[in-house]
This record gives C-alpha cells, sequence and structure tokens, in this order.
C-alpha cells in the first residue's frame, strides 16, 4: 500500500452497493441523449434515497463504452448488467426495480458479464 506524502490528505471514499456508467458520448447515440440520463440519475438517486448509506450508489459518466449502437447505454456494476436504449422512462425503472429492490429489468437487458 502506498502512503500518501506528509503534505498530501489521505484518500478516503465511503462503501457503496453499485456502480452505475452511463454512455454519454455521441456514437452508440448520437443525439447525445446520454447526457440527459446522466442528469436525471442524481435526482432519482436522490429520491429513491440511495445517495448514501449501505445501499448507496455511485454513478459515473464516460464518453464510449465500445458498444457504438443501440445507446444510450448504461452498465450497473458489480453485476456486470448492461442496458440499452435507455428512456428516461426505462432510466426510473432501473434505478426503482434494480437498484432500490435488486431486480434487474430483464427485458431491457441486453449483456451479462459472467
Amino acid at each position: 500500500m502506498q502512503v500518501p506524502a506528509p503534505d498530501q490528505p489521505a484518500a478516503f471514499m465511503d462503501a457503496y452497493r453499485r456502480h452505475v456508467l452511463v454512455c454519454t458520448g455521441g456514437f452508440c447515440s448520437p443525439n447525445r441523449r446520454g447526457r440527459e440520463l446522466y442528469a436525471l440519475l442524481a435526482s432519482l438517486l436522490q429520491r429513491e434515497g440511495l445517495l448514501f448509506g449501505p445501499t448507496r450508489v455511485k454513478r459515473g459518466e464516460t464518453p464510449c463504452l465500445g458498444v457504438c449502437a443501440g445507446g444510450p447505454i448504461l452498465v450497473v456494476y458489480p453485476q456486470g448488467i448492461w442496458y440499452a436504449g435507455v428512456t428516461p422512462e426505462l432510466l426510473e425503472r432501473i434505478v426503482v426495480e434494480h437498484l432500490r429492490d435488486g431486480q434487474v429489468v430483464n427485458e431491457a437487458v441486453f449483456h451479462r458479464h459472467s
């Protein structure tokens, strides 16, 4: 383990249950709808009580998840569940059913990491 320099504070992050990555690039979704979803995700996580505590969900955006079609694309880790064609309505279902209640929205899944 690397020890921080004396003039650097030690890094610290609260534990989280899941990490959601949203593709915000223009290849899989030329109209960049992923940017809207990323912004909406924050308010949905807050509404469902998923920003803090043991059920905490971290969110991140990336310009490319390597799919380049069928977007917007969203992936949930550590399960490795990949969703395609995510709309605001589907995002709300993912937040409530998958992230809050633990039930994958199977009809929107296009890939699973084993």
